[in-house]
């Protein structure tokens, strides 16, 4: 009886050693794949959010809100006016190689005030369209989304601001070194 409860016990220690074996090596590749998915780990800062918030407004949101309604009551949106449609795809695809610029934060900078840039440009094309071209005399109606590029601009500057502290973050541990 003794004998077969001793094997019943180290029949358990080989079942436990097997499981924490199994364990250990999931752990371990849990460990590799968390490795190599460290790049993508490194995106989830805040201003990626910013950043992915200038994408969505720069690519999806100028199709879906109008622009500006002209005196015939047809809405415009940047869909029908390529110039403008370009602008917003050009912030957009600026954004988006900023976010996948994680590594190198002052080129990340500097495609944000690249970015800003264009959205100044954009936001001076709104402005010049709705004081030049608005004084027709059935008076046109100005969209929400010709505000577009104001709402960017503010989250590039968030973004930028974020990528500020992380970089002097950096710096204030390499001076500890």
């Amino acid at each position: 009886m003794r004998s077969q409860w001793v094997s019943t016990i180290k029949n358990n220690d080989v079942k436990l050693q097997n499981i924490f074996n199994i364990s250990s090596l999931i752990f371990k590749k849990t460990f590799i794949f968390a490795a190599r998915t460290y790049n993508l780990v490194m995106i989830q800062r805040i201003q990626t959010i910013y950043l992915v918030a200038v994408v969505l407004l720069g690519a999806a949101l100028p199709f879906w809100v109008a622009l500006w309604t002209d005196a015939q009551g047809i809405e415009v949106f940047a869909k029908n006016e390529i110039a403008v449609s370009l602008a917003f795809y050009g912030s957009a695809v600026v954004a988006a190689v900023a976010i996948f610029r994680y590594k190198d934060r002052k080129s990340q900078f500097v495609l944000n005030r690249l970015n800003m840039i264009l959205n100044l440009f954009l936001l001076g094309f709104f402005v010049y369209r709705s004081l030049n071209l608005s004084g027709e005399t059935l008076v046109s109606e100005k969209g929400i989304g010709m505000l577009i590029p104001v709402f960017s601009i503010v989250f590039l500057v968030l973004a930028n601001r974020a990528i500020k502290k992380d970089e002097d973050l950096v710096k204030s541990v390499d001076r500890l070194r």
